[in-house]
């Protein structure tokens, strides 16, 4: 049987992007998760998280051994300062692949659903996916530019940004919520209930789980793909897990 991950989360390794920007930096493409928090455990390189929320903008530096995280409505944006490589744990897996993200394209893309849906894809100009480079930097480019002028507007004192960013994100992502909820029974929850059943075992003398006990094992993916934020290595349970042989 295949379990999730501990607490269900979402494991990925991340290699930030190191193509620059019209502002000069390098990185990936500024967004927000409705749902999930998301963690940063830095295993290499340097950078920043710059980050945008009702306390404003901030920069938080990035470096070996430092683990940061926020929590969801936290716009976000890596930049890479040299080498940046990252293990990325995100809360409820499989929100985030199933839509849970909003990029910060320009407000006139946000208020277009097919505009958003056709910017955000990963297709080539003639709609052939085939994990585009050029696509991948298109998106992030348009991200960016959504980026500046939010960051612009919540600079100057203009509090109905955000809220007006909020709510274009909700409405393009309306219709995903009820396969979201399920997703979020079925996993997170799920966990949570097992730990429950678990306890209440145990005060009654019931071994049962962990005679169970098992390790599993997910091999390093066979390919990297085109991320928001850079070259991602994603570990799905569900893709296959290797047994472990060795017995000591």
């Amino acid at each position: 049987m295949v379990t999730p991950l501990p607490g269900a989360v979402g494991v990925s390794g991340l290699r930030v992007y190191e193509w620059a920007t019209v502002d000069g930096v390098c990185g990936g493409s500024p967004h927000v998760h409705l749902t999930c928090a998301e963690s940063y455990v830095v295993v290499e390189g340097s950078g920043r998280v710059q980050t945008l929320t009702g306390q404003g903008f901030a920069e938080t530096a990035l470096r070996p051994g430092v683990v940061a995280w926020f929590t969801p409505g936290t716009i976000h944006r890596l930049v890479n300062d040299g080498g940046l490589r990252i293990v990325v744990i995100m809360q409820n897996s499989g929100l985030p692949e199933a839509g849970d993200a909003v990029f910060t394209f320009p407000s006139a893309t946000l208020a277009n659903p097919d505009a958003y849906a056709e910017a955000a894809s990963l297709a080539s100009r003639d709609g052939v996916y085939a994990g585009d480079e050029d696509a991948a930097r298109r998106r992030r480019d348009l991200a960016i530019d959504g980026f500046r002028e939010l960051r612009g507007r919540v600079g100057e004192g203009d509090h109905a940004a955000l809220t007006e960013f909020y709510r274009a994100a909700v409405r393009l992502k309306h219709d995903l919520f009820a396969d979201w909820e399920q997703r979020w029974r079925t996993g997170a929850l799920a966990a949570a209930h097992d730990t429950g059943e678990h306890l209440a075992r145990l005060r009654v003398g019931d071994l049962g789980h962990l005679t169970e006990a098992r390790i599993q094992v997910l091999e390093s993916p066979a390919e990297q793909r085109f991320g928001m934020c850079g070259h991602l290595d994603v570990y799905d349970p569900s893709a296959g897990i290797s047994p472990h042989s060795r017995r000591d």
